[in-house]
C-alpha cells in the first residue's frame, strides 16, 4: 500500500473516532439530561405526594377537631338543661322560704 493510500486510512479512521466519540459525548449529554428530566419528575411527583397526605392528614385532624367540638357541645348544653331543670324544681321551695323570711322579718 502507497504512503497516500496509509495517510487517508489513518485520517480517515482518526475521523471516525472523532464521529464516535462525538457521537457518545452527545448520547451521555443527551442521557444526563434525560437522567435530570426524570429526576425532576420524581422530586415533583414526591412534593405532590407529600402535599396531598398533608391536606388529607389537615382534613382528617379537622374533622376529629369538629367531632370532639359537637360532642362538647352536646355534652355542655346537656348539661345546661340539667341545671335550668334543677333550678325550676327549686324555684317553689326557695320562694316559699323567702316569703317565709319576708314574714319573718316583718313579724319580728
Amino acid at each position: 500500500m502507497a504512503r497516500p493510500e496509509v495517510l487517508d486510512r489513518i485520517q480517515s479512521a482518526e475521523r471516525e473516532a472523532e464521529e464516535i466519540v462525538e457521537s457518545a459525548e452527545d448520547d451521555r449529554e443527551e442521557r444526563i439530561a434525560e437522567a435530570e428530566r426524570e429526576a425532576e419528575e420524581i422530586r415533583e411527583s414526591a412534593r405532590e405526594a407529600a402535599d396531598e397526605h398533608e391536606s388529607e392528614r389537615l382534613d382528617a385532624a379537622r374533622e376529629e377537631i369538629e367531632e370532639q367540638r359537637e360532642e362538647i357541645l352536646e355534652s355542655g348544653a346537656a348539661e345546661r338543661e340539667q341545671l335550668e331543670s334543677r333550678a325550676r324544681e327549686n324555684v317553689d321551695d326557695v320562694a316559699e322560704y323567702v316569703v317565709s323570711e319576708f314574714e319573718e322579718h316583718v313579724h319580728a
